[in-house]
């Protein structure tokens, strides 16, 4: 008896891009081959044809097309990506010109969020966004589309297989939007709590794969996945941290960012990246390593701008420096070198975070007289007090107290 191994192979692809000169035709190119890689795919090839615009057929030439169609049959291609998005027509017209399963970088990256979302909330705005794409790209294909109804009252003309899906789809959009709009309530509620609580918030904010999962647990033992792929997390997470000065915040971790990002993903995912509109502080990773992190932070910059965080103080964290020898790490103004990997530069960025809290806050070291114990008590009440000790001259106390209160504490600082 013959033993087979069943496991399944990666799926082989080949990558397409037409270079119009609207964008960096290569850049994105490389891009999306780690969306391949974080997809569960193997890039075999990369094609690019710079044309004045893309076919409105197959997208390709002609004759490029040819030249793919033989390529995949010699080296058992099972699928085409292209790095545009793609028109039904145009689809159809690939696989019937090739008979190999094409795909769009939106699918793409869509396929990606579908495998790595976790909680209700994240697969319900995967869904969403998948069907908010799919909706226009419903195309009939003919007589075997359409079908008559049963039953009385049902016999006529019929509905197309075509309509009955886009109903259902629609009915499908609706229902999803009803349970995020749930959700969304439930997380307003819990950031109006955290207002009334006095809970200072800190947004994890930039593009994918910077090292934002990374950082999370560096500072806050969160235990987030933190994989070298793009969007290897997707679900937002929140944990409490305590700065050196002794104030408590709550950091928020949020989907990363990526260029041309499909405007469906942005709309479903709408209320997570407002965690990052309505925080105190906005914490934006860059990976110092990529030649092109001056892109990724205008990718990050123009989304918090058209989420109107201007008014929020951003801290610009480049991380991985600790792959970079000193002459290559680069420089911004205000910005801190950190590598969240191991460590360094952390202080520094928790001194930044202290510098931009809402409220200014001090250390005291006091000696308070017994008669003014009562003055104490507001300190613990607050978090804000750090140690005591009685002894025979007075009350040694450490606290953190706000500026509106130095006043109070200051004739009896040592």
């Amino acid at each position: 008896m013959q033993m087979y191994d069943n496991t399944e192979r990666p799926q082989r692809a080949i990558l397409i891009s037409i270079d119009t000169g609207d964008y960096d035709a290569e850049a994105s190119l490389e891009e999306l081959k780690e969306l391949m890689r974080s997809a569960g795919g193997e890039t075999i090839a990369t094609v690019s044809q710079k044309r004045d615009k893309p076919d409105s057929a197959t997208c390709l030439g002609s004759g490029r097309l040819l030249e793919v169609k033989e390529f995949a049959q010699a080296n058992d291609i099972d699928l085409l990506v292209f790095d545009c998005e793609l028109t039904p027509t145009q689809i159809r017209n690939l696989e019937a010109e090739t008979d190999i399963r094409t795909i769009d970088r939106t699918m793409l990256i869509l396929d990606i969020f579908a495998l790595h979302a976790k909680t209700n909330e994240g697969k319900l705005q995967v869904e969403l966004a998948q069907l908010k794409y799919l909706m226009p790209r419903l195309t009939g294909k003919g007589r075997e589309m359409s079908r008559l109804g049963g039953g009385i009252g049902t016999r006529g003309p019929g509905e197309s297989k075509l309509e009955t899906d886009r109903r259902h789809i629609r009915r499908r959009i609706e229902t999803l939007k009803e349970e995020l709009s749930h959700i969304t309530d439930r997380r307003n509620q819990l950031r109006s709590r955290r207002s009334k609580d006095g809970i200072i918030t800190v947004a994890i904010v930039g593009y994918t794969n910077a090292g934002k999962s990374t950082l999370m647990n560096t500072l806050t033992q969160a235990g987030v996945l933190s994989e070298d792929k793009l969007f290897a997390t997707l679900d937002p997470t929140s944990r409490s941290l305590k700065l050196p000065n002794g104030v408590s915040v709550m950091m928020i971790d949020t989907v990363g960012l990526v260029r041309r990002l499909p405007h469906h993903l942005v709309e479903a995912f709408k209320s997570t990246l407002e965690e990052a509109a309505l925080a105190d502080i906005i914490v934006n990773v860059c990976d110092a390593t990529s030649e092109e992190y001056q892109l990724h932070l205008d990718v990050t910059t123009s989304l918090l701008h058209d989420l109107g965080c201007e008014s929020s103080p951003i801290i610009t964290a480049f991380n991985k420096c600790d792959l970079l020898s000193p002459d290559d790490i680069p420089h911004n103004s205000g910005s801190v070198l950190i590598s969240a990997k191991t460590g360094n530069g952390i202080d520094k960025l928790l001194e930044a975070i202290e510098e931009n809290l809402p409220v200014q806050i001090k250390r005291f070291n006091m000696l308070l007289p017994f008669q003014k114990a009562n003055l104490i008590a507001p300190l613990r009440y607050m978090g804000a007090l750090i140690s005591e000790e009685y002894t025979a001259d007075g009350i040694l106390v450490t606290a953190n107290i706000e500026k509106p209160k130095w006043h109070i504490y200051e004739p009896y600082e040592i």
